[in-house]
């Protein structure tokens, strides 16, 4: 297993160098143009060479400074604090806004009115058709034949 590790290193070095060079906006590339960088990458890769020039020559880095520029500073000194929904005032703005008329509780009312009406609508049509129905075939205990 062991002797497998300097070629798992190579070719992790070629396909971080590799991945990076693509990611890299164009304004960044160094010396000669990314396809050009792409292409050293790929066809010296296996030698180190591509690879250690990318990373060394092909992009430009920034220089850490110590205003918090990098990410990892930013964000310790700009961390966002989870507010409960109960707590957020700007969520509680906007229930209330919805409970006064410009959400779609009116629209929720609206619709149950038609479901209740569509509802009473059908239940008189079944009666109707009920109706109909013991006229036709008359009163429910049918009295015997005639015996004659």
């Amino acid at each position: 297993m062991l002797r497998y590790l300097p070629f798992l290193l190579v070719l992790a070095l070629w396909i971080y160098a590799f991945i990076d060079c693509l990611n890299t906006p164009e304004s960044q590339v160094r010396g000669l143009p990314k396809v050009i960088w792409v292409i050293i990458i790929l066809l010296f890769g296996e030698v180190l060479v591509g690879p250690v020039a990318w990373l060394v020559a092909g992009k430009q880095r920034r220089p850490v400074t110590g205003d918090g520029s990098t990410p990892s500073q930013w964000h310790r000194n700009h961390r966002t604090k989870f507010v409960a929904p109960d707590d957020n005032p700007e969520f509680l703005a906007s229930l209330k806004s919805e409970n006064d008329g410009n959400g779609g509780n009116n629209k929720d009312e609206a619709l149950l009115k038609d479901w209740e009406a569509d509802l009473r609508r059908r239940e008189e049509e079944l009666r109707r058709t009920e109706a109909k129905k013991d006229e036709t075939n008359g009163p429910d205990d049918p009295q015997p034949p005639a015996k004659g």
